[in-house]
């Protein structure tokens, strides 16, 4: 195993999982969803009923067990590459870009470049 290989590079992606965001590119343009998760070192997302795609499993039996998995058609929501969707503010509804500020207090936040509001994530409470 080689000890002196390069570490690839970390990317910071601004989106987090509860994001609304709306697709910009490709076959499912202009659909809206949320962020479900992230793959920064692709640069990648997975948006919430977008770019859903099938996959054909084959049925099979589980070891130890009378366990049989089902075979047939999953879908799933593949990744997407994360230039290709737009965070959409909460305040003005629209996709906009996004700038990065110091707030008085030295905490970083994200600022709408449509409305010039301090974007605020919704955090879903389990």
């Amino acid at each position: 195993m080689l000890k002196n290989k390069a570490q690839p590079k970390r990317h910071w992606l601004d989106l987090a999982p509860g994001d609304p965001v709306i697709v910009t590119a490709g076959k499912d343009k202009g659909k809206q969803g949320e962020v479900l998760r992230t793959i920064p070192d692709k640069h990648k997302i997975v948006v919430k009923g977008v770019n859903i795609l099938k996959r054909h499993s084959k049925a099979g039996q589980r070891r130890g067990g009378t366990q049989v998995a089902q075979g047939g058609i999953v879908d799933f929501e593949a990744p997407l590459s994360y230039s290709n969707v737009m965070l959409v503010c909460n305040k003005c509804d629209k996709p906009t870009r996004i700038r990065k500020t110091v707030l008085p207090n030295g905490q970083k936040a994200i600022v709408c470049v449509n409305c010039g509001e301090v974007y605020e994530r919704v955090r879903n409470k389990v």
